[in-house]
């Protein structure tokens, strides 16, 4: 049996109201075996952490990781302009190859700065699959699905394809969902369809909810519905685990037909700014007792996969919007980019607080820096101050894929050449 000792590092461990303290954690056959402040035992390596903070590793809840050849590409324009005249044409030109160095590419930035899992939604899916596998990442894939066209039943074989040959692959680490797109690119009949499908099968259900003000006024003046009325009415949230991306235009309305809800809402502060869609109402849904998690969304919008850039913009944005500098709290928004974001991926069991019998998905943060001390509120400092460069080492189900800042299981020479090379042909004279 592999075994790694963690000594003497600040130990985040994210359970609710537990603080922050100083000891060891042993880790054996990819679990959590023990938390302790000393912890004398014999390892199969021992990692000196002293000075660094031992917390979960990020769980990034909406994402779309091989639009990462596509960073930067496309910038300063509205949704629908971003997406129907850049975006749309180069994932068209997509094969499963640059979908594969593509989701290398995210992986690569997801590890090293401390994301341990992510939900992602795309096209291509096996070659997604396949990315999750080599890297050693944990993540809950989705092949997307748009009704607009009648494709004689192509993205549905696929999605249930995806979910037959990968759930519960690469040691565990793939979990699958069924992915609608979006209310306006899914009609009522074959949304209906994939609805109840999910529910006789018991499959977690992953799907944009009112990202613009565009996508409201589309639904509103077809079906003279919220979204979230649209997918209520289809019984979308009746027994069914629903993770909804953005969630950015509900009404108070729609934030109470979404109490009781199993899932929740991915929320993705940093694509929102940007692409000018607006600020969720995380406050409220919050208060109504809706799970929010964190996600980046695609680099192709976020242009960064980095997770603190979204804890601190989740963070301030609430603060800025409600004119409260308490709302949403260091420990609170950290918890929303662990054990909350886990939640929506259905994983929360295993994985999004440090605790005994936990699979070892965890990070190590370097507190030496300049912008890290002095050393008084340690959720404070890692929720306002860290940022993912700050991570030193990513683990997941114990197998180390970064140390010391190297990425262990990639070799970026690789990937940085592969995507450098695939990127230029998908955006050629567009």
């Amino acid at each position: 049996m592999n075994t790694l000792l963690i000594k003497g590092c600040h130990i985040l461990t994210m359970v609710e109201k537990e603080r922050p303290w100083v000891g060891d954690i042993l880790i054996a056959d990819g679990r959590i075996a023990k938390l302790a402040p000393v912890i004398e035992a014999s390892a199969s390596t021992v990692l000196p952490a002293k000075d660094m903070v031992a917390m979960p590793g990020l769980v990034n809840a909406h994402n779309h990781a091989s639009m990462s050849l596509l960073r930067a590409f496309s910038d300063d324009l509205k949704l629908m302009d971003w997406l129907d005249k850049k975006m749309l044409p180069a994932e068209a030109r997509m094969t499963p190859e640059d979908v594969y160095w593509g989701t290398m590419l995210g992986i690569a930035e997801m590890i090293a700065s401390g994301t341990t899992a992510f939900a992602d939604m795309y096209v291509h899916m096996d070659a997604v699959a396949e990315a999750v596998r080599d890297s050693g990442i944990r993540a809950s894939l989705t092949r997307g699905l748009i009704f607009l066209q009648d494709d004689g039943g192509r993205r549905m074989t696929e999605a249930l394809d995806l979910i037959d040959r990968w759930s519960g692959a690469a040691d565990g680490r793939i979990t699958t969902m069924l992915g609608p797109h979006a209310p306006y690119t899914c009609p009522p009949q074959p949304l209906k369809e994939v609805v109840d499908l999910a529910r006789s099968r018991r499959i977690p259900l992953h799907i944009h909810l009112a990202e613009t003000r565009e996508e409201v006024e589309k639904i509103r003046e077809k079906y003279d519905q919220t979204p979230t009325e649209y997918l209520q009415e289809l019984g979308t949230f009746h027994e069914n685990h629903v993770l909804l991306a953005h969630a950015v235009h509900l009404s108070l309305e729609d934030i109470g037909r979404l109490r009781g809800m199993r899932g929740g809402v991915a929320h993705n502060p940093v694509s929102n700014l940007k692409l000018g869609c607006g600020i969720a109402p995380v406050a409220e849904l919050l208060a109504q007792g809706v799970t929010v998690g964190l996600g980046t969304d695609g680099a192709g919008s976020a242009t960064t996969l980095d997770m603190f850039a979204e804890i601190k913009a989740a963070s301030w944005m609430q603060k800025l919007h409600y004119g409260d500098p308490t709302v949403l709290p260091a420990e609170q928004v950290l918890r929303m980019a662990t054990i909350e974001s886990a939640r929506l991926l259905g994983i929360d069991h295993e994985v999004g607080t440090l605790a005994t019998g936990k699979r070892a998905d965890l990070i190590l943060l370097d507190l030496k820096k300049p912008h890290l001390a002095p050393l008084h509120d340690l959720h404070s400092l890692v929720a306002y101050s860290a940022t993912g460069a700050d991570v030193d080492t990513t683990i997941v189900n114990g197998e180390v894929l970064m140390r010391d800042r190297k990425l262990q299981t990639i070799s970026w020479e690789d990937v940085y050449r592969q995507a450098t090379e695939r990127a230029k042909r998908l955006v050629a004279g567009l």
